[in-house]
């Protein structure tokens, strides 16, 4: 098998993909992918190879993606705002052979020292020739080839998480895992996800929801992406009204943005069929101001990178606002008490997950795995919540320290070990707060080295160039302590 198929078999003259106003066929795009397989095998990558592909959400980013996974290598996401060391941190992590650089990750990229990663080997810009690199143009020239037969447990994708493990970890997710996920959501509900649909591609390729949700399902029927690269609220609605979109995916921000424009009323949704929230919790608020505003019924649903994503889903089940649904075909659910017991129905208890869907692993890190994954296949999701009485489950809390902004997850730890590397930093604690436009924003308590002078603006730039932007502290409060426990460990919970 190999998850690259899902574009074969549709229509040549259908289109795949609209990337900044132009439109690709899927035949187009088949012949396309196939001579980048060509080219990228004419490099010397191997099966199993790694390859970065640090682009934004257009047609770079997906032509190298079905191209590298086709060809048998390791797709390995990055965000292309993440700054030089960032970039490098994941490209080392994972000992990329190659990497694919598009405009929006050039800059970034360019200030890597190269002797910085050893196994890198070959750089493809997009749009432009990198220095000792070769430009994606030129690979496209190549002859076509085949797409390689892989085993379903060899690895499709490398997808770097600060989700259940803590600091960020390369969740590694199999072609199994991925075409399975696919198939669980659009066996769902009828009515999911068809060949006419248009979809609006504004969620991360880099994100697993965009990745494998809004990318990989409306591929695998035949349906149309238009892929978008950043958001604008007003933009975004002329767009939607343009191409005629029928499912708009994306964060609860998202929708709060759009709820929040004065005048515009529900026509500006009217060919809208299915409008799903995802990456985040959804505020009950945000779902019922879009539901008065433009008649639309926001569908919720719960998941995990670790997951491939999609765990839940609430589309079609007559969930009531709140609850993320029911769990999709073949994924079992449980709620456990510390000792490893079902708590009873109505009880809170951490949510457990198995499936065929459920990754095999972090990369390289046997520790990390064996924490959240255990023999009996259950992962340990970490997220708490609750099923009523009517099997619908609602979350209500997170077992763990971390920090969701904008449906991007942050892990505390990370952004305390970039703080504590800045000199004037003797101490420091990171928390999430309430924010109303991204859901939670990162606060740092610094305490400042004696006779030393440091202002909040430094300590963010600091951090700035070091860490992708939302996990930059918005906020610096300089504290004469931190509260501790009896161990000596920072107590968070006391902060806010």
């Amino acid at each position: 098998m190999n998850l690259a198929t899902i574009i074969e078999g549709h229509p040549d003259d259908a289109v795949a993909l609209v990337s900044r106003g132009q439109p690709t066929t899927y035949g187009e795009l088949r012949a396309q992918v196939a001579a980048l397989r060509g080219g990228l095998t004419g490099l010397g990558l191997e099966p199993g190879d790694r390859i970065g592909v640090a682009a934004g959400n257009n047609w770079y980013f997906v032509v190298s993606y079905l191209a590298a996974v086709g060809a048998g290598l390791v797709a390995v996401p990055l965000n292309p705002a993440n700054p030089s060391a960032a970039m490098a941190h994941e490209l080392g992590g994972v000992g990329a052979a190659a990497v694919v650089v598009g405009p929006a990750a050039r800059s970034s990229f360019e200030e890597i020292d190269r002797a910085e990663l050893p196994s890198l080997r070959h750089v493809i810009g997009c749009g432009f020739t990198p220095e000792g690199g070769t430009e994606l143009d030129g690979l496209l020239g190549a002859a076509p080839t085949p797409v390689v037969d892989r085993d379903p447990s060899d690895l499709a994708v490398l997808i770097y998480t600060s989700g259940t493990a803590g600091a960020p970890r390369a969740a590694m997710l199999t072609h199994a895992n991925l075409y399975t996920n696919i198939r669980q959501v659009l066996a769902a509900g009828t009515d999911l996800q068809r060949d006419d649909d248009i979809g609006f591609g504004l969620l991360p390729l880099f994100h697993i929801f965009g990745l494998n949700v809004v990318l990989g399902c409306s591929l695998a029927v035949g349906a149309r992406v238009v892929l978008v690269e950043r958001f604008d609220p007003v933009s975004a609605l002329e767009a939607i009204a343009l191409h005629r979109m029928t499912i708009v995916s994306g964060p609860p921000t998202m929708w709060a943005a759009f709820a929040g424009i004065p005048g515009i009323d529900a026509e500006a949704f009217s060919s809208v069929r299915l409008a799903v929230s995802g990456a985040a919790k959804l505020p009950v608020e945000v779902f019922q101001a879009v539901e008065a505003r433009f008649g639309l019924h926001l569908d919720e649903g719960y998941g995990l990178t670790e997951a491939s994503p999609v765990v839940t889903t609430s589309t079609g089940t007559g969930a009531p606002p709140g609850s993320v649904g029911i769990p999709v075909p073949g994924v079992e659910l449980r709620l456990v008490d510390p000792d490893g017991a079902d708590v009873l129905v109505g009880d809170t208890g951490e949510l457990w997950v198995r499936g065929p869907n459920v990754f095999a692993g972090y990369w390289e890190d046997e520790e990390a795995t064996a924490k959240v994954l255990g023999g009996d296949g259950w992962l340990r999701t970490g997220d708490m919540a609750v099923v009523d009485d009517n099997g619908f489950l609602f979350l209500v809390d997170r077992a763990k320290d971390l920090i969701i902004v904008s449906g991007f997850n942050v892990f505390p730890a990370e952004v305390e070990d970039v703080l504590l590397e800045h000199p004037a930093v003797e101490a420091c604690a990171v928390v999430g707060v309430p924010h109303p436009y991204t859901g939670e924003s990162v606060k740092a308590y610094v305490k400042a080295r004696p006779g030393i002078s440091v202002e909040e603006d430094d300590v963010i730039a600091f951090c700035a160039e070091r860490l992708a932007r939302y996990k930059c502290p918005n906020k610096v409060w300089f504290v004469d302590d931190l509260p501790r426990g009896l161990t000596g460990k920072v107590l968070r919970r006391l902060l806010s």
